[in-house]
């Protein structure tokens, strides 16, 4: 019979072959993770595992200079998550394909990355993105995401799909290349065979996706592709295209850090999902998934 999603106190102990008096040390040390429902401990048996193999695999050659830092592609709901949970971590959105880099490179502990791969139809492929070679890599899933065509407010151009990119007089907002959306607005170009080159882009790309929004609020642009809660915020149109991943990903040890772990548990608060149900455009039922484990 398999094991429930979350054990109890016993069953944790059983789990990880420990005593319940050593299992209730690491409770009160705050070094394992568990949850507290109506005055019970309960141990969501995925983390566990996690953290099972963290402190199995002794491994000391990630440095403890990696900067608390997240980097990667901007995301309204999390960004104002990490200011109201304290999580002591500095922004850098300098687009997904910014954020695995930095990742790679040691110069942030966390990505967060919405990358569409047309040839597997799928998100933040470890492989594709060149990370597989981390062997300690996890993605967590944060949300997902309403991807959709961002207008100015009422439509007044009567714009109904992405076809009318390429009607006369049409301006388009865009993103810089290595942005997530970008990997996305690329491959339903060419699905809907439409040639970029005979698209009137604005002379320069938004740097997030609040930046693409009020570039079409204020009438520098027509059109955009971004996510429903960057609309919402800015008081524009959308019109829905496509729903996306938008996972978190970093070294396993880091996700037992008091940053992340702050973070994860602030996000299974009633104001946080009151919060992203007025931002709208998420789906958080899979918030703290673990979607790839190296």
């Amino acid at each position: 019979m398999p094991l429930p999603a979350y054990l109890t106190t016993a069953e944790a102990a059983e789990y990880l072959r420990l005593k319940e008096r050593k299992v209730y040390d690491l409770v009160s040390q705050g070094v394992i993770p568990c949850v507290r429902v109506t005055g019970k401990l309960l141990f969501p048996r995925q983390r566990l595992d996690l953290w099972l193999m963290n402190h199995l695999e002794g491994d000391d050659t990630v440095s403890s200079s990696i900067p608390p830092v997240l980097a990667g592609s901007q995301d309204p709901l999390l960004e104002w998550a990490l200011k109201e949970s304290g999580a002591e971590l500095a922004l850098l959105c300098k687009g997904s394909g910014d954020g695995v880099q930095r990742l790679v490179d040691g110069r942030a502990m966390l990505a967060g990355m919405h990358i569409w791969h047309a040839e597997s139809q799928s998100y933040n492929d470890p492989n594709t993105l060149g990370l597989s070679g981390m062997r300690d890599l996890i993605l967590i899933r944060w949300a997902k995401r309403q991807q959709g065509l961002l207008l100015a407010a009422n439509n007044p151009l009567g714009i109904t799909r992405l076809g009318d990119f390429m009607s006369p007089g049409i301006r388009v907002a865009h993103r810089q290349p290595d942005a997530g959306v970008s990997h996305l607005l690329q491959s339903l170009l060419t699905r809907h065979q439409i040639d970029a080159r005979q698209v009137s882009w604005t002379p320069h790309p938004s740097l997030s996706e609040d930046d693409l929004a009020l570039a079409i609020r204020q009438g520098e642009a027509d059109i955009g592709v971004g996510i429903e809660a960057a609309a919402r915020r800015q008081g524009l149109a959308f019109i829905p295209l496509q729903q996306e991943h938008f996972d978190l990903a970093m070294r396993r040890r880091h996700y037992f850090e008091p940053a992340m772990q702050r973070l994860l548990a602030f996000a299974g608060s009633e104001r946080f999902r009151k919060r992203a149900e007025a931002l709208g455009g998420y789906d958080t039922s899979e918030l703290g998934k673990v979607v790839y484990n190296a």
